[in-house]
């Protein structure tokens, strides 16, 4: 069972990182594994937004091609998430990781000569199928790689890398478009057909080779058992042996449906909020800006906090109050109608949020067993890119349906007590709703949790029952 422990010292360099700056990581090889998921995360971001400025402009500006492309890059989730878990759970996931940042190298390679919309959407659409694959990868070899004891703390470096490198990819492109501009006063864009778009796809390229060479080092072990297991089983069975396993291991389902319905709810936040700065608040862009800033500093405070009190409350409990919490900062901060009281409501939001997340992540990778790890890690993922679609455009027409009711049914779009006058804008009412969908997800998964009959078990003390 050696291949199937949570950790697995191969090497000199897989002992634990002793004292030092690196100590957070807790080995050498999650250490690798992480800077290799900051290269990757940093070129996913730039070649998003390389692909939405030729998107733009092989259209001529069109919005509607632009949201062809995002939708290309939500729709494989749908359809192949389930299927790519399945894949991991047959085969090596380190060389199924490497195969997929080399994938996505060679595409990123080719989108600069793509001068229409339909190849620009194929391409997307196959960037997005070896990103469905690299990220449960990464996500079910975690526990290969550290202790069980430091799983939260992976994943809350897990979490900064990606989605904290995205501003870093936003200066990088600027820079990049800055030097194209020069090469381009040297004569050299129409011989080697540089512009701002190209040269940061090469870039991003690169990026991408070099996360492949990361991971192909690390010692992330091949389990034979697993190999020889799928090849007894059919690939509808193993799928329907994960959809099982989910609807049977109440902390798997708590999480899954905590995360992906707590989403719904607080999702609406993203794109609502604008709308929500100004008629609720009275603000303008400059209080979005803030709103969202608040968020962001939240969600580091909730995932630095956890650091200090996972060992002393369960994981399940601080996951299901911290769902919760969500939805209740979430409500609190759609009451409010200052700029002030709503942004500290909002950086408990992301607070709450963060801890979640990360939280969610860690208690699956202690609770299923490895050869169930991808499909499981694959499913949560495309939960959750169908929740966050919902909540994007669901939620606008929310908004509209609760505009249309307070103040063309109803005509209470202001109530009037004493010298205080308390709007109900259709936004307000939206995150509102919002808010207590989140709140009642968190219960669910506390209710679900609680019919829990036995603590947690690592991968490999789950394996060892088996046997």
């Amino acid at each position: 069972m050696k291949d199937q422990a949570p950790f697995i010292p191969n090497s000199p360099d897989d002992d634990p990182v002793p004292p030092a700056t690196l100590r957070v990581f807790g080995t050498r090889s999650f250490f690798w594994l992480w800077i290799a998921q900051v290269t990757s995360s940093t070129g996913d971001w730039i070649g998003l937004i390389a692909i939405l400025a030729i998107a733009a402009r092989v259209s001529s500006n069109s919005g509607a091609a632009v949201s062809l492309v995002m939708m290309a890059r939500v729709v494989p989730g749908f359809f192949l998430g389930t299927l790519g878990g399945v894949l991991l759970d047959r085969f090596d996931r380190r060389k199924v990781m490497v195969v997929s940042d080399l994938g996505r190298a060679g595409l990123l390679v080719l989108l600069p000569f793509v001068n229409g919309l339909l190849a620009l959407v194929l391409i997307s659409l196959a960037l997005e199928v070896f990103t469905l694959l690299w990220g449960p990868a990464k996500d079910a070899s975690v526990p290969n790689l550290v202790q069980p004891e430091q799983l939260s703390s992976a994943n809350t470096l897990s979490l900064a890398a990606s989605y904290g490198t995205f501003p870093f990819a936003s200066i990088i492109f600027s820079l990049l478009a800055a030097l194209a501009a020069w090469m381009g006063s040297l004569g050299l864009v129409h011989v080697l057909r540089v512009d701002q778009e190209a040269l940061a796809l090469f870039f991003d390229a690169l990026t991408f080779v070099a996360s492949a060479v990361i991971v192909w080092r690390l010692p992330i072990p091949r389990v034979h058992e697993r190999r020889e297991k799928a090849e007894g089983s059919s690939t509808i069975g193993e799928i329907k042996d994960g959809l099982r396993y989910i609807a049977e291991e109440p902390r798997v389902r708590g999480v899954i449906v905590g995360l992906g319905v707590g989403l719904i709810g607080a999702g609406a936040m993203i794109p609502l909020g604008p709308v929500f700065a100004k008629q609720a608040i009275g603000g303008d862009a400059a209080t979005f800006g803030l709103l969202m800033s608040a968020l962001g500093v939240g969600a580091a405070i909730g995932v630095v906090g956890l650091l200090f009190v996972q060992k002393r409350i369960p994981r399940e409990t601080v996951f299901d109050f911290a769902v919760m919490g969500t939805g209740v900062s979430l409500f609190l901060a759609a009451t409010f109608s200052s700029t002030f009281p709503a942004a500290l409501c909002v950086v408990l939001l992301g607070a709450c949020a963060g801890t979640s997340y990360v939280t969610g992540f860690t208690v699956l990778q202690e609770t299923v067993r490895d050869e169930m790890r991808g499909r499981i890690f694959a499913t949560l993922y495309t939960v959750i890119r169908m929740c966050l679609l919902i909540a994007l455009v669901i939620s606008p027409l929310f908004s509209d349906f609760w505009q249309w009711i307070f103040h063309s049914v109803l005509s209470v779009g202001t109530v009037t007590v004493g010298d205080v006058n308390y709007t109900f804008p259709g936004v307000r009412v939206t995150l509102w709703c919002g808010g207590l969908l989140t709140l009642g997800a968190g219960m669910y998964a506390w209710w679900s949790m609680k019919h829990t009959l036995a603590p947690p078990a690592s991968g490999t003390d789950r394996e060892a029952d088996a046997a």
